[in-house]
């Protein structure tokens, strides 16, 4: 199930989740690419480091997700959806400014136990 966040409320309902969710992008053969990312606010944008992977997918197609994992299962995850834009990072580097479009909270279900991961060995 799926809760609509509205984007006035989206900076408030983020900070309850932390500033490293995974950044989603997708490259040109199609392959999706995820990695984690440390985003701040600047006004109504989030601004996040970035590799070379995801800037090279970005620059070839600028639709992006942010998603911050459920704590535990059973609880909602964040997820994020919008545009980046490319810029020069002050320090150095590259970075993304994210302009999101829509934003929800998802419930992660779960999974029984005898069907959850089992230990290695």
């Amino acid at each position: 199930m799926s809760i609509p966040v509205s984007l006035t409320e989206l900076r408030e309902v983020a900070a309850a989740f932390g500033s490293t969710p995974y950044l989603l992008t997708v490259g040109s053969d199609g392959a999706p690419h995820a990695t984690s990312v440390m985003v701040a606010w600047s006004g109504d944008l989030l601004v996040a480091g970035t590799g070379r992977r995801s800037a090279a997918n970005v620059e070839r197609n600028d639709q992006i997700a942010l998603l911050w994992p459920a704590p535990r299962p059973g609880d909602h995850a964040l997820i994020v959806d919008g545009w980046a834009d490319l810029r020069s990072a002050a320090a150095g580097g590259l970075e993304l400014v994210i302009r999101p479009a829509r934003a929800v909270l998802h419930v992660t279900r779960e999974a029984p136990a005898e069907d959850g991961p089992k230990p290695p060995g």
